[in-house]
């Protein structure tokens, strides 16, 4: 089987610790040896046709009974189905069978939603009572006969726990009726007993007669699938008939051994998520549709749709009850995960909830170890239970494993033996609460001489039980070699190789050869060199000891978010009578190898930081271009031909860069006037001094000490810079400025596109 990612939550709850002796075993248990070995169930659903039930509740029994028929994951599984009330007349029947005794394989499952329907709400004239040692005493010889004794045998009781058999001849006379009814009801429970048969009674209606329920449960068969108290008899109860499947499910996979889930609920058309954990072998995803024109389908954790019969991907399907209200899709070996159920209806069809929930069994396995493998006689080790897959995945969600009972021992020669107290919570010798590591420690008994085992077994309901154990030998006061291990710490990717580092120290005077290896995880998954080595004489070094992870082909899609490989290196002196000097769990993570993006995104990144620098530096170089063409500042001087000044005009912010204006009153009174779309414009030169846009003559350099025409009679130059305005001077405040001589005329054309040279004049 391929590995699998350990990603889920399947179940609510904390482990449920407990430690007791456990049987020992000749040898060590071998990973290989770690079988799913659930037995198929016997069991009988009794349904209540009284009339103290609403039809309400009668409509969901009938698809609870179904859900439980379909929800079954073992195809060697029988089921009975009949409804009971009472017997008041000689042509009345207190029992109404419905499915006779049908095995659960593919054409049973297919077959049960069709007997199921036939069960019906009594009238008044067919006897409305609630005759309990009928149906029980109905149960049992369903149960009892002709079937194998060693497979577990349970009755589903659903009713409303008030027996009522005052209206029955068959219990004498009318004011005895209900002592022979208690009597009779006594008897049967003891005969349910004697014949292995439990009772699992589930109340419901406005108010179920608790007493009576717990009465049941407890008279019948108390020894459950496994020795747990989540295994034993016991009643429950519902709040209304929308919870009826789910309660029953939930009894049911505790009488049967099964874990389960309920997952969400909509009405259609919607996507349901349910999850399946690493730890599942078979399970059923049950779909409560409520009406039969909803259609379903399913896809895996990765996406894919997968098949309702045949193989795909590893896993094997098989789907019943597709044409009814409950239908099951079972799945072996399925992909673990969150699966998603699409479900689709017509119109007129979707003002039901669907619901979906799954039931599933598995396997647990795990691996010991005791440090030091090989301790001295009085002195303290430390035993370490770790949970895997059976691939050798380490299993890090407790929910996964709820209910789990940790038993161990140490035995050997020269001591009784011992029992060890496993925990995972964190106190003492445990290191981390909740991670899947069970830890204690036990003191070598001082009599000690020779062989130690210390063995472990892993038992929770829904799970097969696994039992670990591992041999040592009581080393002398000084060994000749000395070791320490220390595992890798890097993340791997599929096909690479991390290394951990084994300290050796050789104090004697000869060579000793040392052999590793790996265990406790489904081969070519993980792969160890050297597997052997040789210390020389007095030699103290650190070896590095490389670990290679398989290719990505051998995970598949279930590496997606990634997983760890989870196994024991075991270092054993081939020159001291193969004397375990280290037995060590390690603990690699693999993660997907980085795609594309993963790969190269720091270029990325900086080539959008470079982007993003030269962006800002285009539009830094673009404001500072316009900010040196901006005319703000720039003193505007109307010259006449005579070289006076008779107007300062201090230049504003330009539009687009250009600061226009006209020329106003030039034969009077001359000065500078700001106009949109003026005449004349100007602009900064970024090398110097201005340049004039004239209205049909283009475009003119104006140097910091020249002029140039605007008029006939004036001309524009510059003067001092400022950057607030001036108030305007008065021609008679200029007409002083008797200093500046003519200068001399130069012509130089500036021209743009589709536009004329000018020419400027040069005043100093």
């Amino acid at each position: 089987m391929l590995a699998r990612r350990v990603v889920l939550s399947v179940l609510g709850g904390a482990a449920i610790l407990a430690s007791t002796l456990a049987p020992t075993d000749p040898d060590p248990v071998p990973a290989a040896a770690s079988t799913s070995a659930f037995s198929a169930v016997n069991y009988a659903i009794a349904v209540d046709e009284s009339a103290s039930l609403a039809p309400e509740d009668m409509k969901a029994e009938k698809a609870a009974a179904a859900r439980i028929a379909l929800g079954d994951v073992s195809s060697s599984s029988h089921v009975t189905v009949f409804g009971f009330a009472a017997a008041e007349s000689d042509d009345q029947r207190a029992v109404d069978p419905v499915c006779p005794r049908t095995t659960l394989d593919a054409a049973g499952r297919e077959s049960i939603g069709a007997c199921v329907d036939k069960l019906r709400s009594r009238k008044k004239d067919e006897g409305t009572g609630t005759d309990f040692p009928s149906a029980i005493r109905q149960g049992v010889h369903d149960l009892s006969s002709g079937t194998d004794p060693s497979q577990p045998r349970v009755l589903f009781l659903l009713t409303d726990g008030e027996m009522d058999v005052t209206g029955s001849p068959q219990y004498g006379d009318p004011a005895h009726r209900e002592a022979e009814g208690e009597r009779q009801l006594e008897r049967e429970l003891k005969n349910a007993a004697a014949q292995g048969v439990q009772i699992w009674p589930l109340g419901f209606g406005p108010d179920p007669n608790k007493e009576q329920l717990d009465r049941m449960a407890a008279g019948g068969y108390q020894k459950g699938c496994v020795a747990l108290p989540s295994a034993r008899p016991k009643a429950d109860k519902v709040t209304g008939a929308k919870d009826v499947g789910a309660k029953l499910e939930k009894i049911f996979a505790a009488a049967h051994c099964l874990r389960y889930e309920q997952g969400t609920s909509k009405r259609p058309p919607a996507t349901l998520e349910i999850d399946i954990s690493p730890l599942a072998t078979v399970g059923s995803i049950v779909v409560d549709k409520s009406d039969s024109k909803v259609t379903v389908s399913y896809l895996d954790p990765t996406g894919h749709q997968v098949p309702t019969t045949g193989t795909y991907k590893k896993s094997k399907f098989e789907l019943a009850g597709a044409g009814h209200t409950v239908e099951a899709l079972k799945i072996t070996d399925p992909v673990p995960g969150t699966w998603k159920v699409k479900v689709e209806a017509p119109e007129g069809h979707r003002s039901l909830p669907v619901g979906v929930s799954v039931l599933w069994q598995g396997e647990l396995r795990g691996s010991i170890t005791m440090d030091p493998p090989s301790p001295q006689a009085g002195q303290k080790a430390t035993v370490t239970m770790r949970l895997q897959t059976r691939e050798g995945y380490e299993i890090k969600d407790p929910r996964d494993y709820a209910g789990l009972r940790v038993r161990s021992e140490l035995t050997g020669d020269g001591f009784a033996r011992q029992a060890l107290r496993l925990t995972d919570d964190g106190k003492g010798p445990d290191p981390q609460r909740s991670d899947g590591s069970f830890t204690g420690s036990v003191q070598i008994p001082k009599g000690a001489d020779g062989a130690l085992k210390v063995s472990g077994t892993l038992t929770a309901s829904g799970l097969s039980a696994d039992t670990r154990s591992e041999n040592g030998l009581v080393a002398p006061d000084v060994l000749p070699v000395t070791t320490a291990l220390t595992g890798p710490t890097a993340d791997a990717h599929p096909g690479a190789t991390v290394t951990g580092n084994l300290a050796v120290h050789n104090t004697s005077n000869t060579p000793h050869t040392l052999r590793l290896s790996l265990s406790d995880l489904q081969p070519g998954l993980l792969a160890i060199t050297p597997t052997e080595l040789t210390v020389q004489p007095g030699e103290s070094t650190t070896h590095k000891v490389r670990f290679k992870v398989a290719p990505k082909n051998v995970f598949g899609s279930r590496l997606d978010d990634g997983l760890r490989l989870a196994g024991t290196v075991t270092v054993v002196d081939t020159s001291d009578g193969d004397r375990t000097l280290v037995r060590s769990p390690i603990s690699v993570p693999v993660t997907p190898e980085p795609g594309f993006w993963d790969r190269y995104w720091w270029a990325f990144v900086s080539a959008a930081v470079v982007l993003v620098v030269a962006a800002v530096a285009v539009v830094a170089w673009l404001r500072l271009r316009r900010s040196r063409r901006d005319p703000f500042g720039l003193m505007l001087h109307l010259v006449t031909e005579e070289g006076e000044v008779v107007n300062d005009h201090p230049a504003g912010h330009g539009h687009k860069q250009w600061y226009e204006f006209a020329v106003v009153e030039p034969h009077r009174s001359p000065r500078i006037e700001r106009r949109n779309h003026g005449p004349f414009a100007i602009q900064r030169n970024p090398e110097g001094g201005a340049i004039v846009r004239k209205r049909g003559a283009g475009r003119t350099k104006l140097p910091a000490g020249g002029a140039v025409l605007l008029t006939e009679t004036l001309s524009l130059s510059l003067g001092d810079e400022t950057r607030t305005p001036r108030n305007r001077r008065t021609r008679s405040s200029r007409t002083s400025r008797t200093s500046r001589t003519r200068a001399t005329t130069a012509t130089t054309p500036v021209t743009g596109e589709g536009e004329s040279a000018g020419t400027y004049e040069s005043y100093r």
